[in-house]
């Protein structure tokens, strides 16, 4: 039937249509006129009936396509034109029309909680900032011009990363087991304590060095600034943080905790390399008239100074450091292949133009390599024994091709802990997850993808060492203190 039919206007044409032509073919004519008109009344009753429900039934059908459109996937366009002509799309219905959709708008559940993932909430902290004096003079580091600030200033005056929760991240339960109590105290203090002053200085025996007071100083003094102040470094000298963790994963346990860290003040804000002061520290050779050469050294090396508790004679050019310490000492030197300390003048390998040897000319003196000076041999005062390994930059940007191998001459031993941790193939992992606890260090490296190509260059240098051990037949003997 057609829908045009169920048109009011339609539908008495169709009664008296309908009605006639029931009489004719039922040959009601001969029934009396109540008969008739009731046999009429009782037609139209029933196709009224029919015709209104299937007029509705026909509405809903017109209606439902709109059910349909949008985000359906049973909705199809059949016409490309666009809305703006004034034209709407029509759709297709689907053929399966007695099955009804229903969208559920899911339940959102808090994400469950990784142990040892998340970081802990922290409160901000409130400082106030109150200036007391003025600026004294001009640091002349080798390019790191600033002026020497001796104010009394606060932490977020001087540090940009005052964001009320420590840069120094330890998610789980304990810090990794290469680090002491004491390095984690002494990492969070370089990182996140409160600055109240920032003063050139040059303690006796060292050259002109930045260093920072935080509030816990009760001093001026420098040599009664222990643990409580920081030496602040180039942004060039970054990789003293790596050098630090490198030290603590090989157990050799002789570097001064160093983290990364903002300042205003200084490093045009970039992050400066911080390394924690230790007023006890001393140059191994301290008297202007002693000095200790290339050649010195190596005699030292054959006679195994202080080894087994022997008293070193005379004519054996033994200063106070313990033979095994020359071992631990090249073996991290090896690895972030630094010159300053055994090979100042660069005689062991090709140096850039922009390698501090070269631009002082330093590099030109290599014919008479057993008078060179070694450098930057420090100890504490009260542990003369053990050295300590300051000023620590490495070098990343020199290929396997040269490397300085002058670095092991004259080593007949090597440290077996160092050595197992390089032959562990877990070196890349340990690096990994120490270097993710300094984040400002982490972040200025370019994240993951920047510190895993330093470790690429470890882990090369690695193998090259490894294979020097075999090839020369260095023995690899416990090294315990």
């Amino acid at each position: 039937m057609d829908t045009h039919s169920t048109r009011p206007g339609n539908v008495w044409d169709s009664l008296i249509y309908l009605s006639v032509s029931f009489l004719k073919v039922c040959n009601c004519w001969k029934y009396s006129a109540i008969r008739k008109y009731l046999i009429i009344a009782v037609v139209c009753f029933v196709y009224l009936f029919f015709t209104l429900h299937v007029s509705r039934t026909t509405t809903r059908q017109d209606k439902r396509p709109d059910l349909w459109t949008g985000n359906s996937v049973y909705s199809q366009s059949t016409n490309d034109q666009d809305p703006a002509d004034g034209e709407v799309n029509e759709s297709v219905s689907p053929t399966r029309s007695n099955v009804v959709y229903i969208t559920l708008k899911s339940k959102r559940h808090k994400p469950a909680i990784i142990r040892g993932t998340v970081r802990p909430k922290l409160r901000r902290k409130k400082v106030k900032v109150r200036q007391q004096g003025g600026t004294q003079g001009k640091a002349k580091d080798a390019g790191h011009n600033t002026n020497t600030v001796n104010k009394r200033l606060g932490y977020s005056e001087l540090d940009g990363s005052d964001t009320g929760y420590s840069t120094i991240r330890i998610y789980s339960e304990r810090a990794p087991p290469w680090f002491s109590n004491d390095d984690i105290t002494a990492m969070r203090f370089l990182a996140d304590c409160k600055i109240t002053q920032i003063d050139e200085v040059a303690p006796r025996g060292f050259s002109s060095l930045i260093l920072f007071k935080s509030a816990t100083n009760g001093t001026d003094d420098v040599d009664e600034c222990r643990k409580c102040c920081g030496i602040v470094k180039r942004p060039l000298d970054m990789s003293e943080v790596f050098a630090f963790h490198l030290d603590r994963i090989l157990g050799l346990n002789r570097t001064l905790p160093a983290v990364s860290r903002r300042f205003h003040s200084l490093g045009d804000g970039q992050p400066c390399p911080v390394v924690l002061w230790d007023p006890s520290l001393s140059p191994v050779v301290d008297q202007p008239s002693e000095k200790l050469n290339w050649d010195s050294y190596q005699t030292s090396l054959k006679h195994k100074c202080w080894h087994r508790g022997i008293i070193p004679k005379p004519e054996w050019s033994c200063t106070s450091i313990h033979h095994h310490e020359w071992s631990k000492l090249v073996v991290f030197d090896f690895l972030l292949q630094i010159y300053e300390r055994l090979d100042i003048n660069c005689c062991g390998f090709k140096p850039r133009p922009e390698d501090t040897c070269v631009e002082l000319g330093h590099h030109e003196e290599c014919r008479d390599k057993d008078t060179i000076e070694l450098r930057h041999i420090v100890h504490r005062k009260h542990d003369p024994h053990h050295l300590v390994f300051f000023n620590n930059k490495g070098y990343f940007d020199r290929d396997e091709g040269n490397l300085n191998f002058r670095l092991l001459e004259g080593i007949k031993e090597l440290p077996d802990q160092s050595v197992s941790v390089l032959r562990s193939q877990r070196l890349r992992e340990k690096l990994l997850q120490s270097l993710f606890l300094d984040q400002q260090y982490w972040d200025s490296q370019g994240g993951r993808q920047g510190i895993e190509k330093l470790i690429d260059v470890i882990e090369r240098r690695a193998k090259v060492l490894l294979t020097y051990i075999n090839a020369h037949g260095i023995k690899v003997v416990p090294m315990n203190s």
